[in-house]
């Protein structure tokens, strides 16, 4: 249903509700008000009537309506179209019973229209014959009975005609809604008798009066209940859906046939003993009574014809049924032989495949069309590290959540790719799916372990993207090396030429003009220039030797590793302003070239945390134990983002990764430990045996 359409339906129910609130109030408040303003009662009952017909004509058309609304809908019409005509006949005082009379056998015709829909919707046709027969014996003894009720004794033709219809009306009405509801209470069924049966009431009451001339307009007893039941029976067709077995003919409910013909062979002889009463009390003559016993005794034994008919009908039935059995049975000895043979080598084959699918290595699940397992062999089992009884007859989904899995186990069916997680190491699966034809369709998985391959596989490729980077890595790094190496060669070319090239050039002109002095006999001149001379040639030798301590620390060549980066952490903080710490474990002949690789590696990492680091402490430490040297530089800067090593690199940042570089080449470890906001740690490990002769570190930064 739309939510335009339940708008509607919640609507139309509110407007039900208040109608019948509204008659309701009424009679409660101002019970004599219908009987003093002519045509109020019965216009009640026409304005509810036609509001419950447009209430059904528009439930009609939404889904869920029952089959008989558009039917009972015209039926309210026409008892809409009745009050109307009472509401003129109270206004005007005039009226012909005759007329009126059709009036009503109308009305009462349409109201079985829906009762026939409800039959033939619901009914076999083999149960409609037995409902219609219960039906109108029900009618024909309620028929009678209330027509004794109405009819006075010694009344005249037209009072016994009024009577006649009244009675029709009622018990044909009553009898066909009844015996639809006791042989299938469903709700619709159920809200409809009752319904119908408060409309059979008020109109019984009203042909009371009706027929015997003493019909008061406005009487609650008959008002009342014609002027509600229309609007009810809106209502329940409105809120109520229409049987869950709508346009399929279902047998009869449990005790609905028994109790239905019960009750109609019980109102039959209830109606033959009240037409007794009727005789014997002077109610009735004796040509009524015998056409009431008659119309019974009719309706009687057209229910046991009907009884009959199905009997023999049943019998025959039930010996072509043994006549067929016989044959069948001879065919059945025949096929149970055929079957018995043909079972003996499936069960062979069955059990040949059973041993095939359980010694299988891969795992192999049978699915049905709903992804439920069927079955599946050992090796899945111990895939899953599942016992069988809990993985067979489980969904996929089901499987997926009890083991410990990722998303992809779960659409490992269509995927083909799923991992599991054994002991918080993964597991890959891969598999194949192929159709068993079947009915109903099956599918055959073959799940197989390939984690070795997977993990090699991607061992492989992370040591091919390992060495790629590293080769990458190295490539920048020996074309910032070769660069700085060729700066470096520069600058000491310059150096030497623009120092000691120019001062001994000078010394070698000076030498030239003492040795013209001496010869010239200015031997004082020359002494004096001789004297410089010296000078010059001893400032030129302290320039070379500081030339040299740049290639080499003269500290290593005098007091070796340990005193020398003492004294240089020293002279860098106090250069810095930055609070510094030694500490040094152990002592071992180191060689020269692996003093100064680790000389260099501590050089390097203060000269990062002067330009990066913005510390206020720094500590150096420097282990020599177990054949190892070990240096490690730590301070408490701002620190950075060790993963992004190679962004750096790759931006030209080479200082870090060249330390790493000369550390690896020589057999070492290089570690660094950072994060922003906590500092940073340089640690490099050393093999104390020899090394190679390191290279210089390069100039640019870290």
């Amino acid at each position: 249903m739309t939510p335009t359409q339940e708008r509607r339906g919640v609507a139309w129910s509110a407007v039900l509700i208040l109608a019948l609130s509204a008659i309701a109030i009424v009679y409660a408040v101002a019970p004599e008000l219908p009987r003093e303003v002519p045509g109020l009662a019965p216009g009640m009952l026409g304005g509810g009537a036609l509001l419950g017909s447009l209430a059904l004509f528009a439930r009609s058309r939404s889904p869920g309506a029952w089959r008989s609304s558009r039917a009972l809908a015209l039926a309210l019409l026409a008892l809409a179209v009745v009050g109307g005509l009472f509401v003129q006949r109270d206004v005007s005082g005039t009226a012909t019973r005759g007329p009126y009379d059709a009036g009503f056998l109308l009305t009462a015709l349409l109201f079985l229209v829906p009762a026939a829909i409800e039959y033939r919707e619901h009914l076999r046709p083999v149960d409609r014959r037995e409902l219609v027969a219960d039906a109108a014996l029900m009618a024909v003894a309620m028929g009678a009975a209330l027509y004794l009720h109405l009819r006075e004794p010694g009344a005249e033709a037209a009072q016994a005609t009024s009577s006649a219809v009244a009675a029709v009306i009622v018990a044909t009405t009553l009898a066909a809604y009844a015996a639809l509801a006791l042989w299938l209470p469903s709700r619709p069924h159920l809200a409809q008798v009752l319904t119908i049966a408060g409309l059979a009431a008020g109109t019984a009451v009203f042909a009371r009066d009706w027929v015997n001339g003493a019909y008061r307009p406005g009487d609650p007893t008959a008002a009342l209940p014609l002027s509600l039941s229309p609007l009810a029976l809106a209502f329940a067709a409105t809120v109520i859906r229409r049987h869950e077995a709508a346009a399929v003919r279902v047998p009869p409910a449990r005790h609905g046939r028994a109790a239905l013909t019960t009750l109609s062979v019980a109102t039959a002889c209830a109606a033959l003993a009240l037409v007794a009463w009727g005789q014997t009390a002077g109610r009735v003559d004796a040509s009524h009574a015998r056409v009431l016993i008659g119309l019974l005794a009719g309706a009687v034994a057209l229910r046991i014809l009907v009884n009959q008919v199905r009997g023999t009908q049943a019998a025959r039935e039930a010996q072509e049924a043994l006549a067929q059995k016989e044959v069948a049975l001879r065919e059945t000895d025949r096929a149970l032989e055929r079957l018995r043979r043909a079972n003996e080598t499936l069960l062979e084959s069955e059990e040949r495949l059973r041993t095939v699918f359980e010694a299988a290595v891969d795992g192999i699940v049978e699915l049905d069309d709903e992804n439920v397992i069927i079955r599946a062999n050992e090796a899945f089992c111990r895939m899953v590290e599942l016992p069988q009884a809990l993985v067979e007859g489980q969904p996929w989904s089901a499987l997926a959540a009890a083991v410990d899995a990722d998303e992809s186990f779960a659409t490992l069916p269509e995927t083909g790719q799923g991992t599991l997680r054994r002991e918080g190491q993964p597991i890959y699966l891969e598999s194949r799916i192929s159709a068993i034809p079947s009915d109903p369709p099956r599918r055959l998985l073959l799940v197989r372990d390939v984690t070795a391959s997977r993990v090699a596989d991607q061992t492989i490729r992370s040591l091919f993207k390992f060495l790629q980077d590293r080769d990458e890595d190295r490539t920048r790094i020996m074309r910032r090396t070769n660069a700085a190496i060729e700066a470096e060669r520069n600058r000491i070319a310059r150096d030497l030429h623009d120092g000691p090239v120019q001062g001994v050039s000078a010394a070698s002109l000076s030498l030239e003009a003492v040795l013209l002095m001496l010869k010239a006999g200015d031997i004082e001149a020359g002494i004096e220039i001789l004297a410089k001379v010296r000078r010059e040639l001893s400032e030129e030798a302290d320039n070379l030797r500081r030339l040299m301590a740049g290639l080499r620390p003269p500290l290593l060549e005098e007091r070796g590793l340990l005193p020398a980066l003492r004294e240089t952490l020293d002279k860098w903080g106090r250069d810095n302003g930055v609070e510094t710490e030694f500490v040094a474990m152990g002592t071992a002949e180191i060689p020269s070239d692996l003093e100064t690789l680790a000389y260099r590696v501590v050089q390097e990492a203060l000269s990062n945390a002067a330009k990066h680091a913005r510390a206020s402490h720094v500590s150096l430490t420097v282990e020599i134990a177990g054949g190892q040297l070990r240096v490690e530089v730590q301070d408490d800067g701002v620190g950075f983002d060790a993963s992004r090593a190679r962004e750096y690199l790759q931006m030209g940042r080479v200082g870090l990764a060249s330390m790493r570089e000369r550390v690896e080449l020589a057999n070492g470890t290089f570690m660094v430990h950072s994060n922003p906001g906590r500092g940073t740690t340089v640690m490099a490990a050393f093999p104390l045996e020899a090394v190679p002769a390191p290279r210089e570190f390069s100039t640019s930064e870290a």
